[in-house]
């Protein structure tokens, strides 16, 4: 008969490590949060709310009519379309750290050669979405808005809605920056050994299309902003096949590593 002391014995082996686990995520997670919150503090100190939505809003302004603004039609607008833009903002600056803590949790779980691979992707996706996000705020943002302008009707008053530019914003915002994500998902493909390298480049045609299509579905109905997200992606589809031949080279267990894993 089998001693209740010892099922305990091991009961307890298995659910220390994983209530060790579930600790450490609960102090990633406080640690990532309080860096937002130390953000957010620090842009509602300076330069403050209604400044940060004055920036966010000064592409669409600088092509308004002379006279015109934004408006805003519900009654808490005026006070919760900054606010949110004040947590986007501190989510933003607040990601490298969110990032490393999430590298940090699994970082012990991996082999030398996936730290490898890891540590530089997840720099380069913060650096890819924060580069997508500001050339679609000073580029794509001005073309668009002075080409919609230049279609408008002078017997219309152009008066948008603040909530429904913030949308606009945040859904473009996200649109470029996941599209300018576009290498590093060709390099784990490739590198995971899902789709090989010369499968990607006869791939080529079609992702050409494909981007062209992704465009036309989340930017607005203006080929301004379609050529300004399917051009960039195409040319990131190539770097990102360039960048896949470099990391499966560099980050490439050694045979030595490769037999003494494989064996039993």
């Amino acid at each position: 008969m089998a001693d209740p002391q010892s099922k305990e014995d091991e009961l307890a082996g298995t659910e220390q490590p994983f209530v060790q686990h579930l600790m450490e995520l609960r102090d990633r997670l406080l640690k990532a949060l309080a860096a937002m919150g130390v953000m957010a503090a620090l842009l509602a100190l300076y330069p403050g709310p209604g400044a940060l939505y004055d920036l966010l809003a000064a592409p669409l302004v600088a092509h308004l009519p002379k006279g015109a603004t934004l408006i805003a039609t519900s009654v808490i607008s005026p006070f919760m379309v900054p606010l949110k833009i004040l947590l986007m903002a501190s989510f933003l600056l607040a990601l490298p750290v969110i990032l490393h803590q999430a590298w940090a949790f699994v970082a012990p779980g991996l082999y030398s050669n996936e730290k490898k691979l890891v540590l530089p992707l997840v720099i380069s996706s913060t650096v890819l979405f924060f580069v997508g996000v500001a050339f679609c705020y000073f580029f794509v943002f001005g073309q668009v808005f002075s080409f919609i302008q230049s279609f408008a009707p002078k017997s219309i008053t152009a008066a948008p809605d603040i909530e429904a530019y913030l949308s606009f914003v945040l859904t473009m915002f996200l649109a470029f920056g996941l599209a300018f994500e576009v290498p590093v998902v060709v390099v784990v493909l490739a590198r995971m050994g899902v789709v090989g390298i010369q499968k990607l480049k006869d791939f080529r045609g079609y992702f050409i299309v494909l981007a062209f299509v992704i465009a036309a579905i989340v930017t607005p109905p203006d080929v301004v902003s379609q050529l300004a997200l399917a051009i960039p992606m195409c040319l990131l589809y190539e770097l990102g096949l360039w960048a896949a031949q470099l990391f499966i080279k560099q980050t490439q267990m050694p045979q030595s590593d490769e037999e003494t894993t494989s064996s039993p």
